[in-house]
C-alpha cells in the first residue's frame, strides 16, 4: 500500500537530545535505547471515517518520536498499518448501500492527504490488512500447530488464542481480570462468547460467513484474521521480534496492545514485544468524549475545507500534552491560529535571542516525554522577544524556522 507523500526535514546543529517516554507496563517515564535502525509500530485507521482530530493527534505525537529520534541521529524504521477489512468497515458500507473496497480506498486517500497536509513524516512501511493475510495465516497456523490456538467447536470456522500460553498476560495494560473483562466487551472483543476455554480469548481467524469477505487460509479453512494477530505479524515481518515502540490511543492498552503482544511473544519466544509501549490520549468536544456514537467528530477534511491553517489544527492539538484526554474547543483552535500567526511574524524578523539557546531548550522540552506545551510556551516566549526587538542574533530567526519545522513539524516560512 502506498504512504503519503514527505518533505523535507531540516537539519539542525549540533545532536538531539536522548528521548524519554511514559511506558504503559511500566507506568514511568523511561528512556528510549532505540537499536540499529529504531523500530515504532503505530496502529493507524480502520477506514470507514477518516481522520478525525483524535487520529491527528495519535499520529502527531508519533511524528514527534520520529521527528526527535531523527534528531538524534538515529535511522529510524516506521510500520504502520491500515484496518482494511474490519466489523466496522463492513457495518458502515452496509448501512450506506457501498461497497466495502471502495469505501476503504476512499477514506485511506483522504487520510494520507490529511497526513500531508498536517506535515507527518511518512512510516517506512504503509501496510493493509488485506494485503498480509497469506502471512497471517500462515502465523495463525503456528500458533494453532503449537497448541496457543485452538478451533471452536460449533462449527464456525472460528480460531482463538489460548491465553494460557502467555504466561506474562496482563503486564502491558496493569489491568484487573474484571476490567479486561469490561474493556474486552466495549472494544470488539467477544467475552460472553460460549465454547471459549477463557472469556477474554482473542480471535485468530473467523470463519467464512455468508455475505461476508473471505479468504481461503488453507488448513485454517476460508475467512479472515483477528484483528489483534494482524498488528503482531505485520510488526514482526517487517521489524523483527522485538521493537522500541509500540504505539497508539490509549483506547488500544487493552485488548489490542496487550493481544497483540501476547501473540508476538509466543511466536518469537521473546519478551516484552516492544521496549516502550506508548499511548496517547482521547480528544474531546466541549466536555463529550468524541466519537463516531455521538456523532460530534470532528474532521481535519473538515476543517481544512473550512481553510483552516492544517499547522494551525497542528499546534492547537500539541497544546495539551499527549497523554492527557484533552477538549477540542474554539478557543483551543483560535489559541492555535493566533499562535502560528505570531510565529510567522517572528521567523521574518530581521533578528531576535539566541537561536542556540532556543534550540537547546525546545529538544529539552521534548526529550522529557514530549513535553509540547513546555516546547510550545519556550517558542513563544522567544517570538514575543523577536518581535518586541529584543536580541541581536541576526541567524536567530532562520535557525527558528527550523526547530519549528524539525522538531514540531510546523511550517512557518513559506
Amino acid at each position: 500500500m502506498d504512504s503519503w507523500t514527505g518533505h523535507e526535514v531540516p537539519r539542525l546543529p549540533g545532536t538531539g537530545a536522548p528521548l524519554a517516554l511514559f511506558d504503559s507496563a511500566r507506568q514511568a517515564v523511561a528512556p528510549t535505547r532505540p537499536g540499529r535502525p529504531a523500530t515504532m509500530y503505530v496502529c493507524g485507521i480502520t477506514p470507514y471515517d477518516a481522520t478525525h482530530l483524535g487520529h491527528a493527534a495519535t499520529m502527531i505525537t508519533f511524528d514527534l518520536v520520529q521527528r526527535m529520534w531523527r534528531d538524534a541521529d538515529h535511522q529510524v524504521e516506521y510500520v504502520q498499518n491500515v484496518t482494511d477489512i474490519d466489523d466496522p468497515l463492513l457495518e458502515r458500507a452496509a448501512r450506506d448501500g457501498e461497497d466495502w473496497v471502495v469505501l476503504a480506498m476512499r477514506e485511506t486517500a483522504l487520510f494520507r492527504e490529511d497526513m500531508e497536509a498536517l506535515r507527518i513524516i511518512p512510516p517506512t512501511h504503509y501496510v493493509g490488512a488485506v494485503e498480509s493475510i497469506p502471512a497471517i495465516a500462515d502465523q495463525v497456523r503456528v500458533l494453532l500447530d503449537r497448541g496457543a490456538g485452538y478451533r471452536l467447536a460449533d462449527g464456525s470456522g472460528d480460531i482463538y488464542f489460548d491465553l494460557a500460553a502467555a504466561d506474562r498476560f496482563g503486564y502491558e495494560s496493569n489491568l484487573s481480570r474484571e476490567q479486561m473483562l469490561v474493556f474486552a466487551a466495549e472494544r470488539g472483543g467477544d467475552p460472553q462468547r460460549p465454547g471459549k476455554r477463557d472469556p477474554l480469548d482473542p480471535l485468530l481467524w473467523r470463519g467464512a460467513r455468508d455475505g461476508e469477505p473471505a479468504w481461503e487460509g488453507g488448513p485454517l479453512g476460508p475467512g479472515r484474521p483477528g484483528w489483534h494477530i494482524e498488528c503482531a505479524v505485520i510488526a514482526l515481518r517487517l521489524l523483527g521480534d522485538r521493537i522500541d515502540v509500540q504505539g497508539g490511543g490509549n483506547d488500544l492498552v487493552f485488548p489490542h496492545h496487550e493481544c497483540s503482544a501476547a501473540h508476538a511473544e509466543v511466536l518469537t519466544g521473546q519478551a516484552p514485544f516492544a521496549a516502550h509501549y506508548v499511548h496517547a490520549g482521547m480528544i474531546g468536544l466541549d466536555g463529550e468524549k468524541m466519537s463516531k456514537s455521538r456523532g460530534n467528530l470532528v474532521f481535519v477534511s473538515r476543517l481544512r475545507g473550512d481553510r483552516v491553517a492544517p499547522m494551525a489544527v497542528r499546534l492547537a492539538l500539541m497544546s495539551g500534552h499527549y497523554r492527557a484526554d484533552r477538549q477540542w474547543t474554539d478557543d483551543v483552535l483560535k489559541a492555535g491560529q493566533q499562535r502560528w500567526q505570531r510565529w510567522r511574524a517572528a521567523a521574518c524578523a530581521a533578528a531576535g535571542p539566541s537561536g542556540a539557546d532556543l534550540l537547546a531548550a525546545v529538544r529539552g522540552r521534548l526529550a522529557d516525554d514530549l513535553d509540547t506545551p513546555g516546547a510550545l510556551a519556550v517558542v513563544d516566549e522567544w517570538a514575543d522577544e523577536a518581535l518586541a526587538g529584543v536580541g541581536a542574533d541576526a541567524q536567530a530567526p532562520v535557525l527558528m524556522a527550523d526547530i519549528c519545522d524539525a522538531l514540531l513539524g510546523v511550517r512557518v516560512r513559506d
